[in-house]
């Protein structure tokens, strides 16, 4: 495969992300790796994030600048990025997390070796702002399992910081998915519904660095305000029925997925039994968004 026809898109969404897009991007073009094309989309910064991005773009040709008239909230600008992807891979990036140079070329070793491979991901170490503390993290979604049901089941059941999507995806099976959605939690379905399709794989080494900080989208789960700011469009209040988004998302990927009807049913009694378990967060919802006072 020849430099002019790489097999992997770099996809980076962004929004007011000065402080810390530098060192991302830096850690992405310094890959061994480097038959890739790096695809930037901005969520209408109003910072010096475009400047930053423009620059990189004139300086390195595999760098593509993107920019959004409104901000379209940030699981609609991932989304974007895939609409611009036409390669046989898809690396979805952040523009405040960091990578070791090493990633990506162990990661597309695995997927091109192994099609039965949707996704590879390395382990992961959480560092703060200033990229300190460094603490080791284990998401233990090691999923190779030959039945999608086992699969799906192990994730969900697994699963809690949710960044697995950011390895190297396989286009043709992220395709066959519903992509996120517009509230909290969206990228959990995604990477259920994805093990629908194929295995997860994951890299023995610590080669990603996920920054905490309180512009991240997990750094105040539950506060509505936030979470609209983070995930909806411009002018978003604020987000609703969360929590059913989520468990209805599992049934939808479930019911479009090619599983065996009896496959399925196992995985449906599973899903309804998760809801029984959420009942009162479930209803609590159901209330607040019908207006009722809370108990």
């Amino acid at each position: 495969m020849s430099e002019s026809s790489p097999l992997v898109t770099i996809g980076l969404p962004c929004y007011n992300s000065e402080r810390y897009i530098r060192q991302s991007i830096d850690s992405l073009l310094a890959q061994t790796y480097s038959n890739f094309v790096l695809v930037i989309s901005d969520n209408a910064s109003v910072d010096s994030t475009g400047e930053i991005c423009k620059q990189y773009a004139t300086s390195d040709s595999r760098v593509k600048y993107f920019r959004n008239d409104i901000n379209i909230g940030n699981p609609r600008n991932f989304n974007k990025v895939f609409e611009l992807t036409s390669t046989k891979y898809l690396k979805w990036s952040t523009a405040d997390d960091f990578w070791e140079p090493t990633f990506l070329e162990r990661a597309m070793e695995v997927m091109e070796r192994d099609p039965s491979i949707a996704l590879c991901y390395p382990q992961a170490v959480l560092v703060d702002a200033n990229g300190g503390n460094p603490k080791n993290y284990d998401d233990v979604l090691h999923l190779v399992q030959e039945d999608p049901a086992d699969r799906f089941l192990a994730l969900i059941s697994r699963i809690r910081l949710a960044h697995q999507h950011l390895g190297v995806i396989r286009t043709s099976h992220l395709r066959q998915t519903h992509l996120l959605g517009t509230y909290v939690g969206s990228d959990n379905n995604l990477l259920a519904e994805l093990t629908l399709y194929g295995k997860f794989f994951e890299l023995p080494h610590r080669l990603f660095f996920r920054r905490f900080h309180k512009d991240s989208g997990s750094w105040k789960r539950g506060d509505a305000a936030h979470d609209a700011r983070v995930y909806h469009a411009a002018g978003a209040k604020r987000a609703t029925l969360q929590k059913w988004r989520i468990h209805l998302g599992f049934f939808s990927a479930l019911r479009s997925s090619p599983l065996p009807l009896k496959s399925k049913l196992r995985v449906y009694r599973q899903l309804t039994q998760r809801m029984i378990w959420d009942r009162r967060e479930l209803a609590g919802e159901l209330a607040h968004y019908a207006g009722f006072p809370p108990k």
